[in-house]
């Protein structure tokens, strides 16, 4: 008995059918199967209480079932796909298990519907919504991979799918999608793909109509709403034939790609299952009463009428069948489960085997194995088992029983594979009776399973013609090469290692080719294989010198070895002794040896092609010396340059621009200036220009901050050094400029006229800045003004007063306040009155003053003068020549005196005069600070 969700058994009247046995229901109470008990009166039935046992009580005896769900599961690409639900999840619970690696992939999907596949992928039919009426077809991949849902609003009772289409059906209408999968192809492009569609690859058929197939069928879901009265019980399908059932036993096979109806079959039976043989002939049909019959869908017979008509039902008919499965390469066989029992059929008759005798029949040399061999049933197989594939003479069954018991742990052991009886018969035949008789056999019972058995064996026997001749039996062209190249060989042992490597028995051959002393085929065998410590092994322990690029070869690839599982300083040790550099440098980035890789780059010439990479290693790391060096090493300045602005070392990119010469000097410094500028790096960046010998701008920016430091009004020797170092750079952009005319004018005759058009450049610079037409009135300024200030604290009042006056030539500089504050000072400590009213009076009528400063001025204007008269006692030196005609003097820096003697000290640097009597005194320029030659 097969059952689908089982959720009741009843029993019929045995007055309808004249036959007692219980019925199965789905959870819609849709009749699933019948089973059919002799006997006239069923009275009782009880369940197993842990299993899925039934016990019935017809008459006086009791009869033992087995419910065989009908689980949600499929097999594709060596992954078996189930699905189960847990208690804490309301969805169904899909499992992808890889059983040649043992890797199992979980998926959750709702409302799963069925599981179906074929190939390498698998279709989980679900419902969108318990209250929405539509429904997703998902194809996945044999790890559970989404590759393309489709939407339709049709139910999916029943699905199957070719290597090209998938077919669900209702009770009405069946859906067609002819879905593409490209498996190089991501996600994202299948999408792609999938979006450019025509919608003539899904269409929709009603199960009355009859299509002709020449035309496309559309996608009208209107059909699927349309009744019948013979409603779809199954379907199946191939690459080129659908086959859909009805309830009154009719079959109608249509033609695919293009849908089109082909034939009409008439069977007395509700079929249950469906399934084609490989090449379509033939239909397997199981009924809902477990009976398992055969349909030749080609066949040409003659009714009872005389009428010749297409089909034929075969006379095979098995009960108790609740599971079949056709062979992929041969039509005739088929694995079929009548309940615990598996049977193999060959053309619907069990399969001829060979009695277990060899061990005890002596054959006379003059018989042959006809005279053993006895036709006889095949002796059937104990199991439980899903059978999922049948290929290769081999069945691979699946025990779905036992792994749902845990099915979040599915074991290896619950997968059982059976060689049929031809396959161990034929292999008998091999090993008791012989070659030459084993191939007649397989001659008389085909298969290029068996060819190939064959020529295995003649392989062993060095038998090279009659394993030729199975190889081109079973279509192996390598085989039939392998077969080629030992006939070319002399020696038997070589032939007998050669052999040995074809079977896999790798040691026995490398033991053979080394007492040959063949060492270099087994080294060969080994390079084949890619068991490089082994070639290692060989190379060093032989007698004579080994190949050094085969050497090297092999500690690359062992070095490749570890470096796959990230074993970065074994696979050191190895790419060391491959001289593998480009590899190396990789192990020592990943191991973060800096050091070593450093080495390796200082070890490599010039432009080798692997500095750049290098380069770009030591860049990720942020090691800007080690980048910048590799990359001059291959020639790449500008790269070298790039790499320092990347890591903000815009000193050594502004060194490395002008150590070669680059045009792009330029920009990079406005680049690296307004980086700086952005951050408030303001020293930083005239420190940056100074060293790039762009004076003119550092001196822009260094008298800028002079005068912010002065309008904050912080101590004026700060300022005054500033004003000092903004005049010192003028001073070397005055000099670079005269430089610049003197190396475009050759000749000595030439000073003159480049001295000229140097002044003429600064001329056209002087308009723009008001800086470059005295570039040391700013620190003349401040010095006057702390020189004045430091006088008058010393006691030496005249002269405080003769330097407070030239004060008055910086207002522009100094505020007014300040200037005639210490004028006024000094002037009344120097009893010089009339010059002290002036400063009052130059004080009480600034504007920027507020009214009560202005008052406290007045008053103590007032306070001064009511006891002193506003005249000055003498006259000053100052005035008197500064009235005179001879125009303005130069002023000594030391003192604040007029210079009035011929002979005077001169600065070199600012060019400004001290008396010839005070310079002694000096070591420096009082102003400029600048050493006294």
């Amino acid at each position: 008995m097969r059952g689908t969700r089982v959720r009741a058994l009843a029993w019929e009247d045995p007055t309808c059918r004249g036959a007692t046995g219980p019925v199965k229901y789905n959870y819609f109470f849709q009749h699933l199967g019948t089973l059919k008990i002799p006997g006239k009166q069923m009275s009782a039935l009880s369940w197993e209480g842990g299993g899925l046992k039934i016990a019935l009580a017809v008459d006086s005896f009791i009869y033992f079932a087995n419910i065989r769900p009908d689980y949600k599961w499929g097999y594709c690409s060596n992954t078996v796909v189930y699905a189960y639900t847990r208690p804490d999840r309301p969805e169904y619970c899909v499992i992808f298990w890889d059983t040649k690696n043992n890797e199992k992939y979980v998926k959750y999907v709702k409302s799963l519907i069925s599981i179906t596949t074929c190939g390498d992928f698998c279709i989980l039919a679900t419902k969108t919504d318990e209250n929405h009426p539509q429904f997703v077809l998902v194809l996945c991949n044999s790890i559970g991979t989404p590759l393309d849902p489709k939407y339709i609003d049709l139910v999916p009772l029943f699905v199957t799918m070719t290597k090209t289409h998938v077919i669900a059906a209702s009770k009405e209408a069946f859906y067609t999608w002819q879905y593409r999968v490209a498996k190089k192809l991501t996600a994202l492009e299948i999408n792609q793909i999938t979006r450019s569609r025509k919608e003539g690859r899904e269409r929709i058929y009603h199960v009355d109509d009859t299509p002709s197939g020449s035309v496309d069928g559309v996608l009208d879901y209107s059909k699927a709403i349309q009744g019948t009265r013979d409603p779809i019980c199954a379907i199946t399908a191939s690459d080129k034939t659908l086959i859909v059932s009805r309830e009154s036993g009719t079959i109608q096979r249509y033609s695919l790609p293009n849908v089109g109806l082909i034939q009409k079959y008439s069977l007395n039976c509700r079929a249950y299952q469906l399934s084609l043989n490989c090449n379509s002939s033939r239909l397997a049909i199981i009924d809902i009463s477990g009976v398992l019959t055969f349909f030749d869908l080609d066949a040409r017979v003659t009714d009872s009428t005389g009428q010749q008509v297409i089909g034929e039902l075969l006379k095979l008919e098995r009960k108790d069948v609740w599971d079949m499965k056709w062979a992929k390469d041969n039509p005739d066989l088929f694995a079929m489960m009548e309940k615990t029992r598996m049977y193999v059929f060959r053309n619907l008759d069990p399969e001829w085997w060979l009695p277990p005798l060899w061990g005890v029949l002596e054959l006379q040399p003059s018989a042959g194995w006809e005279t053993v061999l006895v036709q006889s049933w095949q002796e059937p197989i104990q199991t439980s088992g899903y059978i999922c594939n049948f290929e290769d003479l081999e069945i691979k069954s699946v025990l779905l029983d036992e792994i749902l018991k845990n099915p979040e742990y599915p074991n290896k052991d619950y997968i059982i594979n059976f060689e049929i009886r031809s396959l161990r018969d034929s292999r008998a035949l091999i090993e008791k009776v012989g070659i030459e008789d084993a191939s007649q056999f397989i001659e008389d019972n085909p298969h290029p399973r068996l060819w190939r058995l064959l020529a295995e064996a003649g392989l062993q026997k060095l038998d090279l013609h009659t394993a030729e001749q199975a190889f081109v039996r079973c279509k192996d062209y390598q085989g039939i090469k392998f077969v080629k190249r030992l006939g070319n060989l002399q020696s038997e042992s070589m032939k007998q290692a050669e052999v040995a490597a074809y079977f896999g028995r790798f040691e026995e051959a490398e033991r053979m080719y080394l007492d040959m002393d063949r060492r270099d085929l087994a080294i060969g065998l080994r390079l084949k294989l890619g068991d490089w410590f082994r070639v290692l092994q060989l190379l060093k322990t032989g007698s004579g010198d080994a190949d050094d690029s085969l050497l090297e070869q092999a500690h690359n690839a062992i070095g490749d070895y570890f470096a796959d599982r990230q074993k970065w300083l074994n696979a050191v040790q190895y790419y060391v002794q491959g001289r593998n550099q480009e590899r190396l440098a990789e192990c020592y980035y990943m191991l973060e040896d800096y050091e070593g890789l450093e080495n390796l780059a200082n070890s490599l010439p010039e432009n080798h092609k692997l500095l750049p990479e290098i380069a770009q290693m030591f860049v990720r790391a942020g090691m800007c010396e080690q980048a910048v060096t590799a990359f001059l090493k291959c020639n790449q300045p500008k790269a070298a340059v790039d790499t320092c602005v990347h890591l903000n070392r815009w000193n050594k990119a502004v060194e490395l621009a002008k150590s070669h010469n680059m045009k792009e000097i330029g920009s990079l410094l406005a680049r690296y200036a307004s980086h700086l500028l952005e951050k408030n790096k303001i020293l930083d960046a005239i420190e940056l220009y100074r060293k790039a010998s762009y004076f003119y701008d550092a001196a822009k920016l260094m008298f800028k901050i002079a005068d912010e430091e002065a309008k904050k009004r912080t101590k004026p020797l700060r300022v005054k050094k500033l004003y000092v170092l903004s005049a010192l750079l003028i001073e070397q952009y005055h000099e670079q400029m005269k430089n610049a005319q003197r190396g475009k004018v050759k000749g000595k005759s030439s000073e003159a006229s480049s001295a000229l058009a140097g002044l003429l450049e600064e001329e056209v610079l002087s308009t723009t800045s008001r800086f470059t037409d005295n570039a040391w009135r700013g620190a003349e300024a401040y010095h006057f003004f702390i020189l004045a200030q430091r006088q008058l604290y010393e006691g030496y009042v005249d002269s405080a007063l003769k330097t407070a006056l030239h004060l008055r030539d910086y207002e522009d500089i100094i505020p007014a306040v300040e200037i005639y504050s210490l004028l006024a000072l000094c002037a009344c400590a120097s009893r010089a009155f009339g010059t002290c009213s002036k400063a009052f009076i130059k004080l009480e009528s600034l504007e920027t003053l507020s009214s009560e400063q202005k008052q406290q001025y007045e008053d103590l204007a007032l306070e001064i003068f009511t006891k002193h008269t506003p005249k000055d006692n003498r006259k000053s030196e100052l005035d008197s020549l500064l009235e005179g005609g001879e125009g303005k003097l130069p002023t000594c820096v030391a003192t604040g005196n007029p210079v009035t003697e011929y002979q005077f000290w001169t600065c070199n640097v600012c060019k400004h005069c001290v008396l010839a009597q005070e310079i002694s005194n000096y070591n420096f320029c009082p102003l400029c600070h600048s050493a006294v030659g």
